[in-house]
């Protein structure tokens, strides 16, 4: 069985498994903007997973790692159409390259947008533009070290007056934290409680 149909298969088992809703606090009063984000895995004997390295220089979540993705516009027919548009104009991946298997569970975020992980497999090695005004850098993380709960670190931290949990994955030299850990966390315990 391919790792596309492998991945499908276990995104649509119904699980048992309490997902991580969202940030503990909320400045959006419960009136959260779509967005969508795409987590592109690689199809290859050892699959890895696609993150970016947003610029130093931007107004939100500057120097953060992430998943290329952003809100929905209206023109765009659905959160899968929103993760592969947002894909192609921050790391240049083409579209028809992407195998979408499935979609994880929604994510909350405190600056107000909830979130869609959608799951695509892609060819390997493929050749990505990133847009370097957004851009710094796109890296590929194995899949099998960050579903690993044993690499999910629970951190907590003051801001604004009150304490805010999260989850930290460190990979090499890299820190993936907050909704980009916790998106991860959300599809490991997913995948692991189908049996993946």
């Amino acid at each position: 069985m391919s790792l596309a149909d492998r991945l499908r298969a276990a995104l649509d088992r119904t699980t048992g498994h309490a997902p991580i809703q969202g940030d503990d606090y909320d400045k959006a009063n419960d009136h959260y903007v779509p967005a969508a984000v795409l987590v592109a895995i690689t199809d290859r004997p050892h699959p890895g997973l696609l993150l970016t390295l947003r610029q130093p220089h931007l107004r939100r979540h500057a120097g953060q790692i992430a998943f290329p993705g952003g809100r929905v516009d209206p023109e765009d027919q659905d959160v899968i159409a929103t993760a592969l548009r947002e894909a192609r104009e921050e790391i240049g991946l083409d579209p028809d390259r992407v195998d979408i298997v499935g979609m994880s569970d929604t994510y909350r975020v405190g600056t107000g947008f909830v979130v869609t992980p959608v799951i695509g497999v892609i060819p390997p090695d493929l050749a990505l533009a990133p847009q370097e005004d957004e851009v710094a850098a796109v890296f590929e993380t194995p899949l099998s070290f960050l579903l690993e709960p044993g690499n999910h670190s629970l951190q907590s931290v003051m801001w604004e007056g009150r304490e805010r949990r999260f989850h930290e994955i460190m990979w090499e030299d890299r820190r993936i934290w907050g909704a980009t850990a916790n998106m991860i966390v959300n599809l490991a315990q997913r995948l692991q409680a189908a049996g993946l």
